[in-house]
This record gives C-alpha cells, structure tokens and sequence, in this order.
C-alpha cells in the first residue's frame, strides 16, 4: 500500500485543522487541563509545519485560481492558524515574532488578492458565491490584532496599539459585510436553511473571534477608547451568543432531512473552531465583566469543541483508511 502525492489535493482551506486544534489547546489551557492543551499545541504546531510541507511537495498552490475570491478567502486559514498559533502557543519571542511576520504578510497578500478579486466581480456575482467560510477574511483579521497586542505585550512596544485597533475595527467591518452577502444570496434565492453547509458556523466565530481580540485590545487602551472597546467586546459577544440556537436548530433540520450529510469532509473543520474559540472568548467575557458562571459556559463549549475535533479526527482517518485500502486493491 503507497501513498502517492499525486493522489493528493490539499484546499484551500486545509489550515482549518491547525486553527481548530490550536484554539482547542487554548481553550484547554484555560481551564487547567495541561496535559490536554500540550497535546493539541504539539499537534497544531506539527499540523502546521506538515500542511505546509504537503502544499509544497504536492504542487497544490499552483492549481489554485487565485482569480477566484472563493479561494483567497478560504486562505485565510494559513494566516489564522499563524495567528492562533502566535496568541496563545508560541512561548519564545524570537517565535512569537517570527509567526506574526508570518501571518502578517500572508493576510497582507491575501487581503490584495481578495480585494482585487471582489473588485473585478458585480454584488450579485458576490452574493451568488459568499457562504460562511467568507467570514475567514474577518477571522483572520482579528487573529491579526491578537498577535499585533500580544508582541506589543512581549516588547513593550505599546505604539502596536495603533495597529491593532484598526485591523480589530477592519475585521468587524469585513464581518457585516461578509454577514450582509450571505444574507443577501438566503434571501434573494429562497435558500433552506437546512441546507446550511457546517461552515455557517464561523457567522458565530467570526464574532467570537472578535470578542477575544476586543478583550485584548481593552486590557491596553484607556480613557474613552478602552470604555469604547468594551462595549463593542461584549456587543461582540452577545451577538456571537444570540448565534448559537439557530444554527443548532438549522444544524439539526439539515441533518434530519439528509443523514448522509455527516459524512466526512474537510468543512467540519468549520465547526470546530467557532465551538472552540466561543469557549476562549466566554472565558475572557467571565473575567472581563466579573462572572464567574460564565466560566462554566466556556467550560460546555470547551468539551463540545473536543468531542467534536475527535470525531472529525476519527472521520477523517477512517476516510483516508478506505481511500488507501481501495487504492491497494485497485
């Protein structure tokens, strides 16, 4: 049984894996389970290197149409695994440094790409093509700012401060504009919200995310900006919360009319990691506003996220077993 490269097509958006498995590891450092959090933080940190790699050997970028705005944004998930990576795993600060110049300029060349390519395209061509996983270009945005405030943290450079509040304000920005898109093309085709792919869920990341960075930024600002800041934090997260029931109902409607649906596929990556970073930023929500019993919300969502990146895991293992099986027999 030989595996060849050949036989393998990365996507776009293979780096899902390493931002779900990354967030998980901070979640899990969260609430003290150590073991568990340098187990996925090896895992991530692994995951990372080996993607690449594999992008790399297998030639996969160069079949990409970077033309197309569906694959610059689902890219984002490089420059958001970097960025997890960098806010809350990387310890050293030559490393720290080193994945945010990273991440930096990969969002600064995807952030072209994808500004070009939505330019070149009318808003019902836009609205015809957005579906959650175009939320990634907020994600990433705000996985930006984390990293701006945790070297400003690590260097005492507090005029970073001045960089992450406009990429925190950008990122929202890109949220309602990628929400209203994916709004817009519910609407205006009578799309079923049963046929919602997993990735919908990054509607509710994308704010968790933002959440997070929000939390950050306020812990350097002060005066009037860090009143401001709060607020727009737990807006955030209020919003991210209000998220959650419909997408469980639609979530569970889909599944009902269609089993076959949870196969395995790399969007459940999608899902994991708005369960995971949900979880972080109610974290930081308990602390921020001094609720304690919003620890025990983190904490839910904490062992909802791990049960569901195992299963994913166990998928798609099981899926690349009978993928070589059958490649053998043939």
């Amino acid at each position: 049984m030989r595996i060849r490269l050949a036989d393998i097509e990365p996507s776009p958006d293979v780096f899902a894996a390493v931002m779900a498995t990354g967030i998980l590891s901070i979640a899990a450092e969260r609430h003290h389970y150590a073991e568990i959090s340098e187990l996925l933080a090896g895992l991530a940190a692994a995951g990372l290197l080996v993607l690449v790699a594999l992008v790399v050997l297998t030639g996969a970028a160069s079949r990409w149409d970077l033309a197309d705005p569906d694959t610059t944004i689902r890219l984002f998930t490089f420059a958001a695994a970097c960025a997890v990576l960098d806010s809350g795993l990387a310890t050293p600060r030559i490393v720290v440094v080193a994945l945010g110049v990273v991440a930096l300029l990969s969002w600064g060349v995807l952030m072209g790409f994808t500004a070009r390519d939505m330019a070149a395209r009318r808003w019902s061509q836009l609205r015809d093509s957005a579906h959650g996983a175009w939320e990634l270009a907020s994600v990433g945005t705000s996985g930006l700012a984390i990293v701006a405030i945790r070297i400003a943290h690590l260097t005492s450079e507090r005029w970073l401060l001045a960089v992450a509040v406009p990429l925190w304000l950008a990122a929202l920005c890109l949220y309602g504009l990628m929400t209203w898109l994916i709004v817009w093309r519910t609407l205006a085709a009578r799309q079923s919200f049963a046929g919602f792919e997993p990735d919908t869920w990054i509607l509710m990341g994308g704010l968790a995310i933002a959440t997070l960075a929000g939390d950050k930024i306020h812990g350097m600002a002060a005066g009037w900006l860090g009143r401001a800041v709060l607020v727009v934090t737990v807006v955030a997260w209020v919003l991210a919360t209000l998220w959650i029931p419909p997408l469980i109902y639609f979530g569970l409607l889909r599944i009902s009319r269609g089993p076959e649906r949870l196969h395995f596929a790399g969007v459940w990556w999608a899902l994991v990691f708005p369960l995971g970073m949900y979880s972080v930023a109610s974290y930081a929500m308990a602390a921020e506003l001094s609720r304690p019993s919003m620890i025990t919300v983190s904490l839910v969502f904490f062992w909802d996220a791990l049960a569901a990146w195992l299963i994913v895991v166990a998928a798609g293992l099981l899926r690349v077993w009978h993928a070589l099986a059958g490649n053998a027999r043939a």
